[in-house]
């Protein structure tokens, strides 16, 4: 990568927190002197350029701007492979929560799932995945729905194929997981359930 391409990445990771992006907190606890910040505190900092190219440079490796700059000068020139065939390759659901390590502790101990990260400090964000199924989970302020909106429209907030799902249905019946539906045969032909998280989103399961 090229000197022009790391100068970019530092300008935008500086409008990044100008815009208070939280995702930005965790870079700048790379600094060592900026370690114990909350996202909050270091979104309320000061953030100049030169800090922004200072966490650029640690990230690849180096230990300041100038290091990264020499080291791109001795660096061997790389050869230009062509672009990867375009291919969707994944979806995941993003789903809104108003707790983020209480909604990954119910999908981990009520569903099954495996906590595979929480971001931020405190967390805003995370990712809590099944077999082959993975979901995320957003921090928001306030309800994304107007109050029974989604009773009412019965609202999926996500769809999960389920290879047996009598088998999952029966685990969850034993687990206590709080049901909306249970498991019936639907006019399509699968038979399917639907449980709710501690945020109301719905979870449709089929097979």
């Amino acid at each position: 990568m090229s000197l022009e391409n790391f100068k970019k990445q530092a300008k935008l990771l500086v409008r990044w927190h100008g815009e208070r992006n939280y995702s930005v907190g965790g870079r700048i606890r790379q600094l060592s002197r900026y370690e114990d910040l909350t996202d909050t505190e270091a979104l309320a900092l000061p953030f100049p350029l030169n800090e922004a190219q200072e966490i650029i440079a640690l990230e690849q490796g180096y230990n300041s701007w100038a290091e990264l700059k020499q080291g791109l000068k001795k660096a061997p020139k790389t050869i230009r492979r062509a672009p990867a065939a375009l291919k969707l390759t994944k979806a995941m659901p993003v789903l809104y929560v108003s707790d983020v390590p209480a909604a990954a502790d119910f999908y981990r101990d009520k569903l099954g799932f495996t906590i595979d990260f929480l971001h931020g400090q405190p967390a805003f964000y995370a990712s809590v995945s099944r077999d082959e199924a993975c979901i995320h989970l957003r921090f928001v302020h306030q309800p994304m729905y107007v109050a029974g909106l989604r009773e009412k429209e019965q609202v999926i907030a996500a769809f999960l194929s389920v290879a047996n799902v009598k088998g999952l249905f029966a685990e969850y019946q034993s687990r206590k997981v709080p049901f909306v539906h249970r498991l019936k045969k639907e006019p399509w032909g699968q038979s399917s359930f639907i449980v709710l998280d501690p945020d109301g989103n719905a979870l449709c399961f089929a097979g």
